[in-house]
C-alpha cells in the first residue's frame, strides 16, 4: 500500500519547483508541499497525534486545510473533515459522534469554541489556524502555525495498516443523529484507481477546484494533485464568475462539478467572453443530471469531452464515468474494474438489461461501515451488496443510466413517476434556467407531482404553459400538477439542490 508520505516524496522529486497548489493566487511547488506537511507531520506528533488518533478539521478551503489532511494522514491518524458551514450544534453533534479527540479549526465569531471543547468528552486539543480574531483562542487553543515551523527531531510516524480507519465522513450535520461513513486507508486507492481507469490525467493538466474539501469530491483533488502531478487551482467558495477567470488565467484543462454550478455558468451574461478552449475534458457527477445543460456548455468549450460519472462517499468514486472515447452523457458510463454493479428488483433478484431497479454495487472500495450504526450497515449491506438507494438501469452496451433516488420517486395513482424525468422535460422550455420536482400528497391518487423551477433571467412564463408544455413532451399522469416559479431553489454545499428542504416547506 503506497503511503501518503512516499506519494508527498516521490512526487517532490518527480516535480520539484512546478506549482503544486495555487490559492488565492499564491503557489505552493511540490518541493515545498511535500516540507510543509513533513514540518507539520512533526509538530502533530508532538501532542502525540498518531496511528487512530481522531482528527477533526473544520475549515474552509483553504491551503490550511490541505496540509491538515496529509500530515493527519501521514500519522496514520483518522481526519474527520468537517463542512465550515456547521453550526455550533451540528459541530458539537458531529464531534461528539466521530469521537474527536484533536480539532484543528478556523475562528468563526458565531462558534464558542471553548463551549464545545467543553461538551464534547473526548476533545482534547484545539488547534487554531491563522492568527486568533479572540484572546480568548491564543490563550487557550495551540496554534497550526507554531506547529508548521516546528524543529523538533520526532521518529518516523509507522506506517498504517490498510483497515486503519482513514477517512470519517459526515453526509449530514444534523444534531439528531449524525451519519458517519468510515473508510479505512485501502480505500484511499479507490479514487486515484478509478480516475487513471477512466481519464488521462497527467502532470500537463491543470485542475480547478470549487467543490469544499470536506466533500469526498474535493478530497479527490488533493489525491489528483499528489499522484499525477498536476497543479490543483484551489478557490476558496464556487462562484461562477470567479471560476471562468480561474479557468482563462490558468489555462485550466479539467474539472469535475455538479449539475447546478453548470447551470449557474451559464447564467452569466458575457459567459462568451471567455476563452475556455484550454478545457480538454470537463464531468459533471451527482446524478442524475440533464444532458442539455452540459450540451449548452459545450457551446463554449468545443474542444472539450462532456463526461458524465456516478459514486458515493460510500463507494470510494468516481465508480462510473463515460468513456472518453464514447462519452453517452445521457449515461454515467460504465463501471470502474474495482468494483461490481447490478440492478435489482423489490426482492433483491437481479433485473434484466433495460429494467429500471436498485442500484446495487460490492467491492474492496465499498465503505467499512456506518459508524456506530450497525443496523443501518446492515440494511444497507444486504446479501453482500451494498444498496445505493438509487435507481438506474443497464442498456445493451453496458451503459449505467440514473433515473433517481428511490425516495424520489412519486406513486400517482398507482403509475411510477421518476422526478428526475420530469425536471429534464421542464428544462427543454427555453425559459426554465432548473427545476426540481418533489411528491406532495393527494387524497385522490396518493402523491401529486409538484415542480418548482427558476427562470432565465428577462424571461416570463405563466405556470399554466409551463404545464402545458410538460404535456407535450410526458405522460399525462407526470405532467406536474402545480408549478411554483422561484428566484432560487434551495442547495447544500456542494451545490446540489436540497430537496429535503422543499418538502419541509411543503409539509409546513
Amino acid at each position: 500500500m503506497l503511503t501518503i508520505n512516499k506519494q508527498l516524496n516521490d512526487a517532490a522529486v518527480r516535480f520539484g519547483p512546478k506549482p503544486a497548489i495555487i490559492f488565492k493566487e499564491k503557489a505552493i511547488s511540490f518541493v515545498e508541499l511535500a516540507a510543509l506537511v513533513q514540518t507539520l507531520t512533526q509538530g502533530l506528533q508532538t501532542l502525540s497525534v498518531g496511528r487512530s488518533t481522531r482528527v477533526a478539521v473544520y475549515l474552509p478551503n483553504s491551503l490550511e486545510y490541505v496540509y491538515s489532511y496529509l500530515a493527519c494522514l501521514s500519522v496514520g491518524a483518522t481526519v474527520i473533515p468537517l463542512d465550515y458551514m456547521l453550526k455550533s450544534d451540528e459541530l458539537t453533534a458531529c464531534l461528539t459522534h466521530g469521537e474527536a479527540e484533536v480539532l484543528i479549526a478556523l475562528y468563526r465569531p458565531d462558534v464558542d469554541m471553548a463551549a464545545i471543547k467543553k461538551a464534547v468528552p473526548m476533545l482534547k486539543t484545539v488547534i487554531v489556524v491563522g492568527k486568533p480574531q479572540a484572546e480568548t483562542w491564543e490563550k487557550t487553543f495551540a496554534s497550526l502555525m507554531n506547529l508548521s515551523t516546528a524543529t523538533a527531531a520526532v521518529a518516523a510516524a509507522p506506517a498504517p495498516a490498510p483497515l486503519d480507519p482513514a477517512l470519517l465522513m459526515y453526509t449530514s450535520g444534523t444534531t439528531g443523529k449524525p451519519k458517519g461513513i468510515l473508510l479505512n486507508y485501502r480505500h484511499l486507492n479507490g479514487s486515484p484507481e478509478a480516475m487513471k481507469h477512466f481519464v488521462d490525467l497527467s502532470p500537463r493538466d491543470v485542475k480547478l477546484c470549487a467543490l469544499p474539501l470536506s466533500h469526498i469530491a474535493g478530497f479527490i483533488y488533493i489525491q489528483n494533485c499528489i499522484l499525477f502531478g498536476i497543479t490543483l487551482i484551489l478557490m476558496d467558495r464556487f462562484n461562477p464568475l470567479e471560476f471562468l477567470k480561474n479557468v482563462v488565467q490558468y489555462k485550466v484543462t479539467c474539472f469535475h462539478i455538479v449539475p447546478p454550478m453548470y447551470t449557474a455558468i451559464l447564467t452569466l451574461k458575457n459567459i462568451e467572453q471567455f476563452d475556455l478552449s484550454s478545457l480538454r475534458w470537463v464531468v459533471v457527477f451527482g446524478a442524475p443530471s440533464s444532458p442539455e445543460i452540459l450540451q449548452r456548455f459545450h457551446k463554449f468549450c468545443p474542444n472539450a469531452v462532456l463526461l458524465n460519472g456516478w459514486g458515493m462517499t460510500e463507494t470510494c468514486p468516481p465508480n462510473t464515468v463515460t468513456p472518453l472515447d464514447n462519452p453517452k452523457i445521457e449515461s454515467v458510463g460504465k463501471p470502474a474494474p474495482n468494483c461490481e454493479i447490478r440492478i435489482v428488483g423489490e426482492d433483491d433478484t437481479p433485473l434484466p438489461t433495460g429494467q429500471v431497479g436498485e442500484v446495487v454495487i460490492r467491492g474492496w472500495v465499498v465503505m467499512q461501515e456506518y459508524y456506530k450504526d450497525p443496523q443501518g450497515t446492515a440494511e444497507a449491506m444486504t446479501n453482500g451488496w451494498f444498496h445505493t438507494g438509487d435507481l438506474g438501469r443497464f442498456d445493451h452496451e453496458g451503459f449505467l443510466y440514473i433515473v433517481g433516488r428511490k425516495k424520489e420517486m412519486i406513486k400517482v395513482g398507482g403509475q411510477i413517476v421518476y422526478a428526475p424525468e420530469v425536471e429534464a422535460a421542464l428544462c427543454k422550455h427555453e425559459a426554465i434556467l432548473e427545476a426540481a420536482v418533489i411528491g406532495v400528497p393527494d387524497k385522490l391518487r396518493g402523491e401529486a407531482v409538484k415542480a418548482f423551477v427558476v427562470l432565465r433571467e428577462s424571461t416570463s412564463i405563466d405556470p399554466m404553459d409551463i404545464k402545458y408544455f410538460a404535456k407535450e413532451h410526458l405522460a399525462h399522469f407526470k405532467v406536474p400538477q402545480t408549478v411554483e416559479v422561484r428566484a432560487s431553489l434551495p442547495k447544500n454545499r456542494t451545490g446540489k439542490i436540497d430537496k429535503e428542504a422543499l418538502k419541509q416547506e411543503v409539509i409546513i
